[in-house]
């Protein structure tokens, strides 16, 4: 029997999927051909989820720790032996240090409303420190919103209609792999492809143009485009006057970035400035597809900012396929009901995600005494890792984690808690590549003794007598609290439909421009008074920063994008995909291994004053001069030495507070034998 359910990976597809059930087992898993935007089609990690629910490896009991910190030695428990030890000690460490020394830490591991944000209410009820859910898209999101304003951005599919489409900082056929028929339907009419990017990637590999820019630099580019289409008067006039505001100072800061002056910083030509500028100005429907990347620099949101600028000037969102897409979607009404923000007091102390090495061995007043750990494998994802790594050992450190298998975080755990699969779990999907909800039920009955990660937090508050309605909740109460009509984007939306498990469209327009932008002014801020007013540069601004950690220490860039067989650390439980992928690997430009006396295959050693990494090395020029890149994320406990975020550091971006994962110094030698 074939049984509909929805992909929650943290992904923009949110795709559609058919699980086909028999005796109780998944023993297939297709894309649901019926779904308007993934049509049918899954992504080469999808198909391996019967092997991820129905894994040997999967824990399906509460485990206990008996061996010493970091060896992964458990004895299983039941769940009331295990619920009880740990509302004891959330019970003791409150009564000693205060509920603020319990840190909670999750994010993206699942992406339904319910499940994702089920601990909310009860931190919020305990008193525990608030965690700052930053290490992901907090820059680009901030950055994006002070030039256009909040909310879903141009719609994929009108890309179809596009006749020059730039892909910026995003490997479309690993990251986003559904919008890629839309980009191909405009490439076979005559659209040209551009994509912007420091390595030549997959995506970049099928472009018509391949920009091969340096590391934080976009926003650099991004002016020098600017420059080109105002000197050469390629720009949209009654756009600007009627729906911009600040044109003359960006025409100022603009002219700063010549194309000669920029050809240096972003390591392009200056023809390859120019074409990329005037063919921009000349398209009749202009549009971007932004990804992460130029995000994840310390400038990372002044580099989307100014990016999302470029359409402006051009008038590119009047015009069908025109525009720019970020993130799609919305959250398709208030989710108080279930955080519960009002539970928690306003003093409570905020940990930034980013920085929990420092969180766990500097923190005080007080320490983190208790970390709880669910969606998430900090010890793999979290930047700095080495002092991560360290917090997690210390003995008076109580950690908990929710999880399926044993990751290089449980094996610090003094409790495991076996989690549920999204394929055992009620929930209702949004996604941020398109502009669907859907709601998905179980297709199996929880394997083994997991429990759903709302299961489990309310199980706990009814162990330390929480007695607000929000704990006596199911999920389907909570996707009913969703549901409400007044929404506006559920406004029209079937909900019996939506019930029924299929695929439901939001409210939202496919141009969602067309009736002004939800900034201050209501309108693209090309100068933004709100970033006056924090003390913020008010212009789009192209400086570069580099890791100011490296010095004249270390001279070569290092960048961390995804892996196309892992998603963040996601899917290396699964064997067949490990053997795929093989040993974590670095690309390395010929001449910076010719220097080095490094050869293609090579064991190397990658390190800087945070950490280091061991790979074999790939010799290729599909990276530049001066840049190594190595795609991620693999577990260091499964390939011995890969740990790449020991290199990365804690230090956040301009706005959005968000990892710099992409703006580090590092050195590369052989491996010593």
């Amino acid at each position: 029997m074939w049984k509909r359910a929805v992909c929650t990976k943290d992904c923009p597809d949110t795709c559609g999927l058919l699980a086909k059930v028999e005796n109780g087992l998944i023993v297939s898993v297709k894309g649901d051909p019926d779904h308007p935007f993934t049509a049918g089609f899954i992504c080469q990690k999808a198909g391996h989820f019967p092997e991820h629910v129905h894994s040997p490896k999967r824990i399906t009991t509460p485990l206990r720790r008996i061996g010493p910190k970091g060896a992964g030695q458990f004895e299983p428990v039941k769940w009331n032996e295990a619920l009880d030890e740990v509302a004891f000690q959330m019970q003791s460490i409150s009564s000693e240090f205060g509920p603020q020394a319990i840190l909670p830490y999750s994010y993206a591991g699942h992406m339904g409303l319910v499940h994702r944000n089920a601990g909310h209410a009860f931190f919020n009820r305990l008193g525990a420190s608030h965690l700052d859910y930053t290490i992901c898209s907090s820059a680009a999101t901030a950055g994006y919103e002070a030039s256009l304003g909040s909310g879903p951005s141009t719609e994929i599919q009108s890309a179809a209609q596009s006749d020059y489409i730039i892909i910026w900082g995003s490997n479309t056929l690993t990251t986003n792999i559904h919008a890629w028929p839309h980009f191909k339907t405009a490439q076979k009419a005559g659209a040209k492809l551009v994509v912007i990017d420091p390595y030549r990637n997959s995506t970049a590999q099928k472009a018509d143009v391949h920009l091969m820019i340096k590391p934080g630099t976009d926003a650099a580019l991004a002016l020098a485009m600017m420059q080109v289409l105002i000197d050469r008067d390629m720009i949209d006039h009654d756009f600007i006057s009627h729906k911009t505001i600040g044109f003359e100072r960006l025409k100022a800061r603009a002219s700063e970035y010549t194309p000669s002056r920029t050809s240096e910083i972003c390591g392009l030509t200056e023809n390859s400035i120019i074409s990329l500028a005037v063919a921009y100005g000349k398209a009749k429907s202009p549009y971007i597809r932004t990804g992460w990347g130029p995000a994840r620099q310390l400038k990372g949101a002044m580099a989307m900012r100014t990016i999302a600028l470029l359409p402006a000037l051009v008038g590119a969102f009047d015009k069908p396929g025109g525009g720019i897409t970020r993130a799609l979607g919305g959250a398709p009404s208030d989710l108080n009901s279930l955080i519960r923000p009002d539970l928690g007091l306003p003093c409570t102390r905020t940990v930034n995600m980013v920085e929990l090495g420092n969180a766990l061995t500097k923190l005080t007043d007080p320490p983190v005494k208790m970390l709880y750990t669910y969606l998430s494998n900090p010890a793999v994802v979290a930047p700095q890792s080495r002092d991560v790594l360290a917090g997690l050992a210390r003995e008076d450190l109580f950690v908990v984690v929710q999880e399926m298998f044993h990751t290089d975080t449980t094996s610090y755990a003094d409790i495991v808690l076996p989690g549920a699969s999204f394929l055992e779990v009620t929930d209702l999907y949004r996604a941020y590549g398109h502009n669907y909800i859907q709601m998905a039920q179980p297709v199996i009955p929880r394997v083994g003794q997991s429990r759903s990660t709302l299961d489990i937090f309310q199980d706990l508050a009814a162990r330390l007598s929480f007695k607000n309605k929000v704990f006596s909740l199911g999920e389907m109460d909570f996707i009913e609290n969703f549901l409400v009509e007044d929404s506006p984007y559920l406004k029209g939306v079937d909900f019996e439909m939506l019930k029924s498990g299929k695929p439901v469209r939001l409210n939202i327009p496919s141009n969602p421009y067309a009736d002004g932008f939800t900034t201050p002014s209501g309108k693209v801020e090309f100068y933004s008074q709100t970033m006056a007013d924090q003390g913020l540069d008010p212009l789009p601004d192209g400086q570069v920063l580099r890791d100011p950690d490296g010095g004249n220490k270390y001279c070569l860039e290092f960048i961390t994008p995804p892996h196309h067989f892992f998603l963040n650390s996601a899917f290396n439980e699964i064997d067949a995909i490990r053997r795929k992928v093989g040993r974590a690997r670095v690309m390395i430009h010929p001449e910076t291994a010719g220097t080095r006396g490094i050869a293609d295959g090579d064991p190397v050693r990658v390190f800087n004053d945070r950490g280091e990494a061991s790979f074999l090395a790939h010799v290729t020029y599909d990276t530049q001069i001066g840049l190594l890149v190595a795609e991620g994320l693999h577990w260091p406990s499964l390939s011995p030495g890969s740990g790449v975020n020991q290199l990365t550091s804690q230090r956040l971006t301009d706005m959005g507070k968000t990892c710099a994962f992409h703006c580090n110094l590092v050195e590369v030698q052989p491996q010593a034998n």
